[in-house]
């Protein structure tokens, strides 16, 4: 794997991460019902559990491009 696809995982990563976390605070925030809280928080933990497994494969590709 190239460095660059490397880079872009841990990038996906991020911008994911960044994203449902925010999104989550603030549904936490808002008035909505629990069956739409649960909906997103479990979008949430499913991208984020991908979004870091894709950051895992691109550090790990780094690491051994060495």
């Amino acid at each position: 794997m190239s460095k660059r696809v490397a880079w872009f995982l841990i990038a996906l990563c991020a911008w994911t991460l960044y994203v449902w976390i925010t999104r989550v605070v603030i549904i936490t925030g808002q008035d909505q019902s629990t069956g739409f809280k649960v909906v997103h928080d479990t979008l949430a933990a499913i991208s984020c559990a991908f979004g870091l497994g894709a950051g895992y494969v691109g550090f790990r590709a780094l690491r051994s491009s060495r």
